[in-house]
């Protein structure tokens, strides 16, 4: 499938936790990225600076749903089922 327009779920749904262009602490899940254009498109699409995790999304009617809408709640759920909590420091279990 194709990327639908104004959508941009992809860009804030995810967090993305290694530094990257323009974001140098990465970014949080729900916070938009900062590439992400008026028409809710990525601005770094193509461009070599553009996040690895972002280059491999392909965009298919499982996590995009039926519209933008659904796309930020099924990526949105996504992001929760595969969250890593990062473990306590030793000696604080």
């Amino acid at each position: 499938m194709q990327c639908r327009p104004a959508c941009g779920a992809c860009c804030i749904a995810p967090s993305i936790k290694q530094p990257y262009h323009g974001m140098p602490n990465g970014k949080a899940a729900g916070e938009a990225c900062v590439h992400l254009d008026d028409m809710m498109r990525c601005g770094l699409y193509g461009d070599p600076r553009r996040p690895v995790c972002c280059s491999s999304f392909t965009a298919e009617p499982a996590f995009c749903g039926s519209d933008g809408e659904r796309a930020l709640l099924i990526l949105g759920e996504l992001e929760v089922l595969t969250r890593q909590e990062t473990p306590a420091p030793a000696g604080e279990l």
